[in-house]
């Protein structure tokens, strides 16, 4: 790939990809040594390496790392140090991920010269999708974008979102969360819609002054007809296919709906009525970009990504026995990472990465499963987040975080003679945002008669604990629920005595071994959900937003 060559259309960009993956190994090897021989000198590469830019050298001195290790080079650099001590070039900008560490946002180096490799990568997504659909060129497209504000630290390097740091020249996809949003807000304001159209003039609740700018082009005059027709859309009793009603040429809908996405594709299906194609483009993240969707009308379930070697340099930790996953303090041995042209079809992975701005065989924390190879470059499949077990928006929460948040509010009950029993959770996506759910069997501590009566069970008590579990939550959730209010209150839902005996007896009966059974931390749809839902006594709510500052 010519970084410097922007200007790739249709037949050429495709052209490109054929040529790029039938050589895919000689591509990754390209990539890996302009990585050496532009950060070889710096401190974080010298200290394994000495200096050299050998490849042979790098496989076996470098070790696979995490976050914790880089976080340190990093907080230097946002401090004021040189970007020499992890990158060659000047990082200028950090960008930050979705995954936490210590509860604090995790910062990824970003250099100018990812722009060309992020640019050949949108150019490849129009002309793959105008294979499979005809006229994207002659009409609009909208874009529902969802921006956070940046930050600078105290050296002055701009700290933003993937999106914020590429809107100005690409637009990046967002997840099937954000888009079902504005759906929602729809919805409910429809009605305020239809009145500013049918008068002309803007709602005066409308009060910030951008806004009303940029609306004045659309209603400089009243649209009584327009209005008429919106109102009878919007106001029947079921808004299943909506969209296809308000929009009546729109081709696809574009959104991340793997991994944990998916739990929004049977919203996204209800609002068009299954006829509008659902597509995922691309795989990407904060730390690189990996690759695109080249069936982008297939299933989301089926979705595979054909990775791009000319991204990043790839290699791979092998998950035995399925998905058992390698924990973050768990050495990985050199020789254990597999390359990427020599990854298994069917086989699980957990995808590692070294870049041009500074990462060096970076554990991302995706487990991918090879589908299969488009020429040379294999494809996978997403399948979730290491140790992620609830996640909502941009949100993830792992068992850890989970355990140590309720151990901190079953406190409140143990003050008032109750214990708690079991719990698990799943995420109810019913709701606009989706929200959190915990399943709590609790039982009292005391007996009738006793000198320290039970405190009664109450709705205080219990959202008192819906609110100890979120402030416990890390700085992303907190982030998502009180800022960007991407997440919906916290919920406890209280279940009768015995029900996780009976979740225990249905997992058994399904092979689950009753020696080695441990109560699942999340529950996914099923019947083990359906169980836990007919058991329910009560259902509690955080009354108010989690603490979170900037």
């Amino acid at each position: 790939m010519d970084e410097h060559k922007l200007g790739y259309k249709g037949n050429d960009v495709i052209q490109e990809l054929e040529i790029l993956t039938l050589n895919a190994k000689a591509a990754q090897e390209l990539i890996l040594r302009k990585i050496l021989e532009k950060n070889h000198v710096t401190e974080y590469l010298n200290q394994f390496m000495n200096g050299s830019t050998d490849i042979s050298a790098f496989k076996s001195q470098v070790p696979v790392v995490t976050y914790d290790v880089v976080q340190p080079y990093i907080a230097r650099i946002a401090a004021g140090e040189p970007s020499s001590i992890l990158c060659g070039e000047q990082i200028v900008e950090l960008l930050r991920s979705s995954g936490t560490s210590r509860g604090e946002p995790r910062l990824m180096p970003s250099i100018s010269e990812d722009l060309y490799r992020r640019t050949y990568l949108y150019s490849l997504i129009m002309p793959i999708m105008n294979k499979y659909i005809r006229g994207l060129g002659e009409g609009k497209a909208m874009y529902l974008l969802f921006v956070k504000a940046e930050t600078l630290t105290n050296a002055g390097i701009p700290v933003r979102s993937v999106l914020t740091s590429y809107m100005s020249f690409v637009l990046e996809q967002f997840f099937a969360s954000a888009f079902l949003r504005p759906i929602s807000f729809l919805e409910q304001h429809w009605c305020d819609l239809v009145n500013d159209i049918r008068i002309g003039q803007l709602s005066s609740n409308i009060t910030n002054s951008t806004c009303r700018l940029a609306t004045q082009s659309f209603l400089a005059l009243p649209n009584p007809e327009l209005a008429d027709e919106i109102e009878a859309i919007c106001s029947s009793e079921s808004w299943k296919g909506i969209l296809g009603k308000l929009w009546l040429n729109v081709k696809y809908i574009e959104a991340v709906l793997t991994g944990t996405m998916a739990q929004y594709i049977p919203m996204l299906e209800f609002y068009s009525d299954g006829k509008i194609p659902l597509v995922c483009t691309m795989y990407a993240s904060s730390e690189s970009y990996f690759g695109v969707n080249l069936r982008p009308l297939c299933s989301p379930e089926d979705v595979s990504y054909t990775i791009l070697p000319n991204m990043a340099y790839f290699e791979f930790i092998p998950l035995e026995d399925g998905l058992k996953l390698i924990e973050d303090d768990e050495v990985v041995e050199n020789d254990k990472l597999v390359s990427l042209v020599d990854v298994k079809v069917g086989c699980y992975y957990e995808l590692v990465v070294t870049t041009f701005s500074g990462l060096y065989r970076y554990r991302v924390g995706d487990v991918l499963q090879v589908t299969g190879f488009y020429n040379r470059s294999p494809q996978f499949k997403f399948v979730c987040r290491r140790n992620v077990i609830l996640t909502v928006d941009s949100d993830k929460t792992n068992e850890e975080d989970l355990h140590n948040s309720v151990t901190r509010a079953k406190k409140l009950l143990e003050n008032r003679n109750y214990l708690l029993l079991e719990y698990t959770s799943c995420t109810d996506t019913s709701t606009v945002p989706g929200h959190y759910v915990l399943f709590w069997e609790i039982k009292s501590t005391t007996y009738e008669g006793a000198a320290t009566p039970c405190v009664p069970l109450d709705a205080q008590l219990l959202e008192s604990c819906c609110i100890a579990v979120e402030e416990a939550l890390d700085y992303v959730y907190r982030r998502c629920r009180t800022h960007d209010k991407s997440v919906g209150p916290l919920e406890i839902r209280l279940v009768e005595a015995g029900a996780f005996d009976g979740l225990m007896d249905l997992l058994v009966s399904q092979g689950s071994s009753i020696n080695q059974y441990k109560t699942p931390r999340c529950v996914e749809s099923g019947p083990a959900l359906k169980l836990l839902n007919s058991r329910v006594t009560g259902s509690f709510f955080s009354p108010r937003d989690p603490e979170w500052t900037v």
